[in-house]
């Protein structure tokens, strides 16, 4: 007969996969965001992509945990990668993802990938070759593809035939990736436009990833889904067939918030890395890269990233903490309720002790964002970053 694993023994497994959880940061996050009606201004925000990696290194040195930072082209061009690379290196991270663009050129009002002149979609698919030199000279092994086509009117354009032409360019783009390289897919249900988004979900980004080859996954947005949706569910599917590459993880109430992740359902992401953990999918080697994608519009950007990643690791320490004996014995038998109260007896389990006493065992302050707050930083940068434009969108 097999005896449960003791409290005790959960909770080593648990403080050794923490010990090697990651999480990347967005450079843009770091920049001036708003509203649809505003970009709000806050004192000590980039001026360059140097200083938005800077910033991303204090999220890494007070909670160790974030040693990537996801670029965007063409926001984060520089003149000299190498050089932006040997920064990173130098401030003790290095560069994640390559986000491409596609949504701020007058010629992408009617699609990029999927317009119906091939020169926009040549120009688009080049925008991702320079992508993938941009990978090149950094060390980067993600493309990072969001496509904000679609059409706003029924009628506005053949629905089958714009998925032609987006396979096709997709099929240029992935042929110009290296062997260590992969294409990561987004999805999104709605947003900018209304009637037909291109790729609007898992579905369809997972038929293209397959159509392309094994260097294909998808990439899941928390933010990008129909309200009440089983995330959770997706991530399982996902993770069944070997395609989950990567998530965004954010907040949302109504819509695409972007909000700090596990602000509106903490309940919501502690489900999601649940099926991480189940999967065994929370190993550095798993394929999956956890991802922040979030702006902050009212809040200070390093104490804004810094508070989302402790909520990653709580939601993740719970999810470590669920008895998984006790939980599959409640499931073959029946016991509905059991089977439940396992998962909520880790998910009322306060983390915060545990994560402390990791983050003393590697040198690090017990409580991330407080130590941040009395660091002195943040004043710092107000008093030094004086002139020059800060970094917003499109910038």
């Amino acid at each position: 007969m097999t005896t449960d694993p003791s409290a005790q023994d959960l909770r080593a497994r648990a403080l050794a996969a923490l010990a090697e959880q990651t999480i990347e940061l967005p450079s843009w996050a770091f920049g001036n965001a708003g509203t649809r009606f505003k970009v709000f201004s806050t004192p000590g925000v980039p001026r360059d992509p140097f200083e938005k990696i800077s910033d991303a290194a204090q999220v890494h040195r007070h909670t160790g945990v974030a040693p990537r930072v996801s670029l965007h082209i063409p926001w984060d061009l520089v003149d000299d990668f190498g050089k932006l690379a040997e920064h990173a290196t130098d401030e003790g991270v290095s560069i994640g993802a390559i986000n491409s663009n596609l949504f701020q050129a007058d010629e992408y009002k009617l699609g990029s990938l999927t317009h119906a002149d091939p020169a926009v979609r040549a120009k688009a698919v080049a925008h991702h070759v320079q992508c993938i030199d941009v990978m090149r000279a950094t060390g980067s092994t993600d493309l990072k593809i969001w496509l904000p086509d679609g059409t706003n009117y029924p009628g506005q354009d053949d629905i089958t035939d714009r998925q032609e032409r987006l396979a096709e360019s997709l099929q240029q783009i992935y042929a110009e990736l290296d062997p260590e390289h992969r294409l990561i897919l987004e999805y999104k249900f709605y947003e900018p436009y209304f009637y037909t988004m291109d790729i609007p979900d898992w579905g369809t980004s997972l038929l293209h990833c397959l159509a392309l080859g094994e260097q294909a996954k998808v990439v899941l947005d928390t933010g990008h889904h129909a309200p009440n949706t089983n995330i959770e569910f997706i991530v399982a599917q996902l993770l069944r067939v070997g395609r989950l590459g990567a998530f965004d993880f954010n907040s949302r109430f109504y819509g695409d918030d972007d909000l700090i992740v596990g602000a509106a359902d903490p309940f919501q992401l502690f489900r999601i890395m649940n099926e991480i953990v189940r999967a065994d999918a929370l190993r550095p080697d798993s394929g999956v890269n956890f991802m922040l994608d979030q702006c902050h519009n009212i809040e200070p950007k390093i104490p804004g990233q810094i508070r989302s990643v402790m909520n990653v690791q709580e939601a993740t320490a719970k999810a470590l903490l669920v008895d998984r004996e006790a939980l599959r014995t409640a499931q073959r038998s029946g016991d509905v309720l059991g089977a439940n109260g396992a998962l909520m007896d880790a998910y009322n389990t306060d983390v915060r002790p545990l994560l402390a006493e990791l983050r003393e065992s590697q040198g690090l302050p017990a409580d991330p964002y407080a130590a941040y707050a009395r660091s002195g930083h943040q004043e710092q940068i107000a008093t030094e970053r004086v002139g020059g434009q800060q970094a917003s969108w499109g910038a």
